[in-house]
């Protein structure tokens, strides 16, 4: 049924105990079927894919149901088939095939190109769409369309005359699958734990500092008196950025990291960008970084000494400070200082006569950071474990195919 390529053996290089044949080549339309089935009203799930999750529910993905109101011409897709999203972007330059595994049914535009495996097993195949090795065959056929900015210009028949290296057993290739899916697992499982972690310090966040209307409905036991109303000025030091001038900026790290904006924060850390060789206002070491420049309120801890540009600024504050400076970010309560026509941005003196509510005992002060940095802490520890994760499950697909 399918052929060898000549001398050259046909092996990827990491390889399951027990398994020596070589891999066989074959044409993808010998190995899966294409589907043209019409919805006719069997569905009014509208699909879309997601590059990270998969074929979602449109209405949830865009907020809003992008398809046409009637879908009976639209492409019906089962729980098992495949469909592939020829639009293109910088992380995923040739699209996105993925298999339907959320839902029973669904619609998808006729854009797409579905199809359901015939000759290979199907969780191979999924795990083999995970891989980068397809991409060499897309790019033998595709360009990018003169008319459809952002669509790869290729013809269905084109798609399916792709060539496709398959182990020759079918215990290899769950072998394969079943690994890709483990790793699979614990990725979802340590991203979930990560979002419980960060639902339960919103939670903490939104119910153990003072609201703004004035009341507070977690406390410390043994906390009875009232908090005190301080202007954030009267606190902290605060330093506002002026940038340098663009011809000094530098990709030479031996110069000082500039921070201009929310692209030069990630995580509550700032990751350097860009350098430049000209000192304009200076961010002292652990000092807390506050966007004052679309979007308002982003903040980040700098570990090292770093220049400011007008984008944001500093303030020489404390982990009570940098944990109040999120809830109120998560409250939106930036929105009422924004004052840009084209972007939104807050102004020194708004910034610095913020009125505070501060615990007049240090010790629930610190009480109260030090329950938020514990939470943090627990959510660096996951979010490193699923980076291991991640470029464990890269490797393998790297290793694991051809």
């Amino acid at each position: 049924m399918m052929k060898k390529q000549g001398k050259q053996r046909l092996v990827p290089k990491l390889r399951f105990k027990g398994f020596s044949e070589d891999w066989e080549q074959e044409k993808l339309k010998n190995v899966v079927e294409r589907v043209t089935r019409k919805n006719n009203g069997k569905t009014d799930l509208p699909l879309t894919i997601s590059a990270q999750d998969g074929l979602v529910d449109q209405r949830h993905y865009f907020k809003r149901q992008v398809a046409s109101k009637n879908m009976d011409n639209y492409i019906l897709i089962k729980k098992g088939e495949y469909a592939y999203n020829k639009s293109y972007s910088k992380d995923y330059p040739f699209g996105a095939i993925k298999m339907l595994k959320k839902y029973d049914y669904g619609a998808l535009s006729t854009l797409y190109i579905v199809f359901k495996t015939t000759n290979i097993s199907q969780r191979f195949l999924e795990s083999y769409y995970e891989s980068h090795y397809w991409h060499k065959e897309i790019n033998k056929i595709a360009a990018e369309g003169a008319r459809n900015h952002g669509l790869l210009n290729l013809s269905t028949q084109d798609f399916f005359k792709t060539n496709i290296k398959i182990p020759s057993t079918l215990e290899e290739q769950l072998k394969i699958s079943n690994i890709v899916n483990q790793l699979d697992s614990l990725i979802t499982l340590h991203k979930r734990k990560i979002q419980v972690l960060k639902d339960q310090k919103n939670l903490f966040l939104n119910k153990i500092f003072i609201s703004q209307h004035g009341d507070i409905q977690l406390r410390f036991k043994g906390f009875t008196e009232p908090w005190e109303q301080r202007k954030l000025k009267d606190m902290y030091e605060i330093i506002m950025g002026q940038s340098p001038l663009s011809k000094n900026y530098t990709e030479d790290y031996k110069y000082d990291i500039l921070v201009q904006g929310n692209a030069d924060l990630k995580d509550g850390k700032v990751i350097p960008r860009i350098y430049t060789k000209q000192v304009t206002k200076l961010a002292k070491p652990n000092s807390i970084i506050f966007t004052v420049r679309a979007p308002v309120g982003q903040i980040a801890i700098n570990t090292k000494k770093v220049v400011i540009g007008r984008g944001v600024c500093s303030i020489e504050g404390d982990k009570f400070l940098y944990h109040k400076l999120e809830q109120l970010n998560n409250i939106k309560y930036w929105n009422k200082f924004s004052t840009g026509s084209t972007f939104d941005s807050i102004n020194s003196n708004d910034l610095k006569n913020m009125v505070l509510h501060i615990p007049k005992n240090i010790e629930e002060k610190n009480r109260i950071s030090h329950i938020l940095d514990i939470l943090d802490s627990m959510i660096t520890l996951h979010n490193k474990k699923l980076n291991r994760l991640e470029s464990l499950k890269k490797e393998y697909l790297n290793y694991l195919f051809i």
